[in-house]
């Protein structure tokens, strides 16, 4: 039987958390960066906790007023600092709800930078096993994260995106690009039918790329998306294709809890307010 994973990037202020949670089997949780608090974190992971939703970290570049979507020029460090604080929040209150955090999936222009830079990859997952061994990272297939994911070690999740075009090389088309965001339903479904069933994506000169991605994202922010996130499951369902969070590649269990271990002082600039 054919299963594959619907995750959704959530607590970015879009208003659609509550009801893209009926519809996806994981949510990618913003934790401070470009988007997110405390709150909105506790918020969701409740709601996760409540319908056995798989939760993940969804860290970026601390830079909100652009949503984390621009290539930021800052010492490695300073990177690895962010993430790091990011990290500590969403655990922090994970531990209080009492929810395992199974995984981590960077945002915006830091996932793509990381996807063509092997060496800040591998620096950036480095980091996240050394906050938590156990974590897995949800890559975009066939791109960087994934040869850094192996090289570091961490468990593995290959990931594809619903709603944007891909390049010749795999990668993720500019966001500035005529195309780059799909905004037609029966398009979108096509193609997540075609990487369910075949493995394939079609890029957006027309090459057929093989993918081993088994989890699908879908956007919160794009317009309609609860409708479009709907409809696509009852596609897969209709297809006998189970919607599932499976877990990763790799040898160790792909839920950490949340209680688990000491996770250290809170960051100054990310304490938790209750």
């Amino acid at each position: 039987m054919t299963s594959i994973d619907l995750n959704a990037d959530l607590g970015e202020g879009m208003g659609t958390d509550d009801d893209l949670l009926d519809i996806v089997s994981s949510a990618s949780i913003a934790c401070g960066g470009h988007a997110g608090d405390a709150q909105t974190i506790r918020h969701i992971l409740k709601l996760c906790k409540a319908r056995g939703i798989r939760a993940g970290a969804h860290p970026g570049y601390a830079d909100k007023p652009r949503f984390g979507r621009f290539r930021l020029v800052m010492p490695l460090d300073q990177l690895i600092g962010q993430v790091r604080d990011q990290m500590f929040l969403i655990r922090h209150i994970a531990s209080e709800v009492g929810v395992p955090l199974s995984y981590v999936k960077l945002h915006g222009a830091l996932a793509n930078q990381t996807a063509e830079e092997l060496a800040m990859a591998v620096a950036v997952f480095a980091a996240v096993q050394a906050v938590d061994r156990k974590m897995a990272v949800l890559a975009l297939d066939n791109s960087e994260q994934v040869r850094a994911a192996k090289a570091v070690g961490v468990p593995l999740i290959r990931e594809a995106y619903a709603d944007r075009a891909y390049t010749a090389e795999g990668l993720l088309v500019p966001r500035a690009a005529e195309g780059a965001v799909i905004h037609d339903t029966d398009t979108v479904i096509e193609r997540c039918l075609r990487l369910a069933q075949k493995g394939e994506i079609v890029a957006i000169d027309g090459t057929v790329l093989k993918s081993g991605a088994r989890s699908i994202c879908l956007h919160g922010d794009t317009p309609g998306a609860v409708d479009l996130a709907r409809e696509l499951r009852d596609a897969l369902e209709g297809e006998g294709i189970v919607i599932a969070a499976e877990p990763p590649e790799g040898d160790l269990p792909w839920a950490s809890q949340g209680g688990e271990g000491e996770i250290g002082e809170m960051p100054l600039g990310l304490k938790d307010p209750g």
